[in-house]
């Protein structure tokens, strides 16, 4: 991972798909919610926090940019934002967009959760 500053002087990290990779679903999602939002050239920001029927949640966002010390993954022409205590359960997951009755939305697939709650919506390790 690459050290880089942006703009307005915040440090923050380049990442890559081994963190988190981004499905041309996701990512076209992504990019009409990011123009729709008027963020163009803005990030999809994901943090695991506490929470949920299983202990840990993601929380998504849209933002303008990376905050210090953040992790940016530019996937084609989208860009994922996240936090390094969020990157150590994310790493080697999948952003994935469902348009599923049932789980309509952005879905993290993964692989260190070692189990999900029935809506899908938080894990644990």
């Amino acid at each position: 991972m690459e050290k880089m500053e942006g703009a307005s002087s915040v440090s923050y990290t380049l990442g890559n798909e081994k963190l988190c990779r981004i499905t041309s679903e996701a990512a076209e999602r992504l990019s009409d919610l990011l123009r729709e939002s008027e963020k163009v050239g803005g990030a999809l920001r994901i943090a695991v926090v506490g929470g949920g029927c299983s202990g840990l949640q993601y929380q998504m966002d849209l933002v303008d940019r990376p905050r210090e010390k953040d992790i940016l993954i530019e996937a084609g022409e989208v860009r994922l934002v996240v936090d390094p205590k969020s990157a150590l359960f994310l790493a080697g997951s999948v952003l994935d967009y469902s348009e599923d009755l049932q789980n309509r939305g952005f879905i993290v697939r993964n692989p260190n959760a070692s189990s999900h709650c029935s809506c899908g919506k938080s894990f644990s390790l």
